[in-house]
Order: C-alpha cells, then structure tokens, then sequence
C-alpha cells in the first residue's frame, strides 16, 4: 500500500511512525513549509519533517497544497492512500479524489463532537470527561466525513491541554496501526458511518482572549479554563492593572458565604480567589514582566487579600 503522509506538529509524529510500523510504502511526507521559531526567528523545520527526514522519506512543503502545480506532482506520485493528521491546509475535492482508498484523517476528538482546529483544548474547558480520536474518511467539509474507527480517551481531573495532547497522540498512532491494518487486509476501502450534523459541535481556533478568566463563573468552569488553555494561549486575570497569568490552580472544599467573583483570600502562603460558588487555590502564577512562580513566593512580596481580580 503506497502512503502519502500529511501533518505538521507533534501530535503527528505517532501517526508518521505508526503508518511506518505497519510497513506500509511510505512515498513521500507533506508538511508545512519550515518557519522562524524564537527570539531570533530561527527557520525551523516541523517535527514531521524531522521524523520523515530521519526515515529517509521524501519530504514536500508546498506553501498551498491545493495549487495546481502541487496537485499534479501528488497525482503524479500515485498513492492509494493519503493519510492525515493535523496537516495545517484544507484539502481541494481534487486532492480527495486522488487515492483509491481515499483520505482518511485522524481527528483528536470524538466526531460529531469537536470538529475544527482545537479540539483537544476545547473539551477540557468543556467540562468533558472523555474524548478521543477518530479516524474519518476526509471530504470536502471541515472534519465532517464519515467515520471508519473511534478510540476513547479518558480525560482526569488533572490532565492540561499539554498532558492530553500526548495522550491522544500515542492513541492517535494506535488507532492508525489498526487502520492501516484493517485496510492492507481488506484492500478496499473500510465501511464507514456518516456523522450526524445535529450532534455536531465545534473547536475553533484559540486566541489569547480566549484565557481571559471571568471570576463569575463556577469554580469548576474557572478549573476547567485554566487546565485547557495551558500552556497556550493560558489563562489570565488583572491585578492593580497589570496582566496576571494563572498557570495553575486547584479546587477548594472550604465552602464561601455569599462569595464575591475575583476577591482574594490569603491564609498564610496559601492564595484563594472566589468564583460565584465558591472559591480555588491558586498554586502557581506570573505577573506581567516577571518569571512563573508559586503563590506562596508571590505572596511574600505582593499583598493581594481582600483584593478583585480582573479590574
């Protein structure tokens, strides 16, 4: 079975090095053009690219994959199947149409659910206690085709956007092993079944307005915000006007009369903040211009009690 590959970060990588565990005839890996990373904007190739590079896989970088010039150098390459995950670029109906075992895309949600770029961060501040990842056979719309195979992902109390990333990945490479599998075996494409757009719901794009906190919310949806935006773009609140960034937190059973959203409580090196059912316990922080660091050293030379939040 001959694979063109398609992905760009990290979470990618799994999927890569699943497709080339199965022995299947990797020709060639597509990813996002190498971009400038840092302070000093050094030009830096994408860990697919590094993976592909390492297994000696030809490597393509097309600024716009669609392009007709690029769609033919893909049709010219032949491959019966065209694996995806976490590319970066829309797929044309050209493009789809090319494999003869279609395009399948490993998707880091539980499908109808999550569609869109940040499912995974999505969920948590959802309030979700599972997700997963979907293998789905691509069509035209933005994660919206028909589903081959789904994997569970059980997300903890303690998990962050950082910790079930990696979790979903390695499950994202387990589920294309058996996909890869199920295809060699079968040699034809997989029954798959179409997604219901009623149950559909959607993970759009994060930006940095998306961590600002408001204190009125319940303590769980506050907890839920700070887990799934870190480590980006984080979560942040306004402290005698300056930026305050909440890195982490930790909920609090000591029940609150009549708690005022945003005010601060501090019991020795301890910081608390209430919400509109209560409050939690802020572990670590960063005000503007300095370094993270624990409340209980932020505490030593800054008094917060009694103080609101997000002013």
């Amino acid at each position: 079975m001959r694979i063109v590959f398609m992905g760009t970060p990290d979470f990618a990588v799994p999927v890569l090095e699943a497709a080339i565990r199965t022995g299947a005839e990797i020709i060639g890996v597509y990813t996002q053009p190498d971009r400038p990373v840092g302070r000093k904007q050094i030009l830096t190739p994408s860990p697919v690219k590094v993976c592909a590079m390492e297994h000696e896989i030809p490597v393509y970088q097309p600024e716009r994959v669609k392009r007709k010039a690029e769609v033919e150098i893909l049709e010219a390459l032949a491959p019966d199947l065209i694996l995806v995950a976490a590319y970066g670029q829309i797929l044309s109906q050209r493009i789809l149409d090319i494999p003869r075992l279609g395009c399948i895309n490993m998707h880091a949600s539980l499908l109808p659910k999550y569609r869109g770029a940040a499912p995974i961060q999505r969920a948590i501040v959802a309030g979700e206690k599972v997700t997963g990842i979907t293998a789905m056979q691509m069509d035209a719309g933005m994660d919206t085709g028909a589903m081959i195979r789904k994997a569970e992902v059980p997300i903890t109390p303690g998990d962050t956007a950082e910790t079930l990333h990696d979790k979903l990945a390695e499950a994202a490479g387990a589920l294309t092993e058996t996909v890869l599998q199920m295809l060699e075996a079968a040699g034809t494409r997989l029954p798959s079944e179409p997604q219901d757009d009623a149950e559909a719901t959607y993970a759009p794009m994060l930006s940095r307005e998306d961590g600002l906190i408001d204190w009125g919310r319940p303590s769980a949806a506050v907890l839920d915000q700070i887990r799934g935006l870190y480590p980006w773009p984080g979560t942040y609140t306004y402290w005698n006007g300056q930026k305050l960034s909440i890195m982490e937190a930790e909920r609090s059973d000591t029940k609150v009369e009549d708690p005022v959203p945003g005010k601060v409580r501090v019991e020795k090196d301890r910081m608390y903040v209430e919400t509109a059912d209560g409050q939690i316990r802020v572990c670590s922080l960063q005000l503007q211009g300095r370094k993270r660091m624990e409340a209980a050293a932020f505490l030593l030379g800054n008094h917060p009690d009694q103080q609101i939040l997000g002013a």
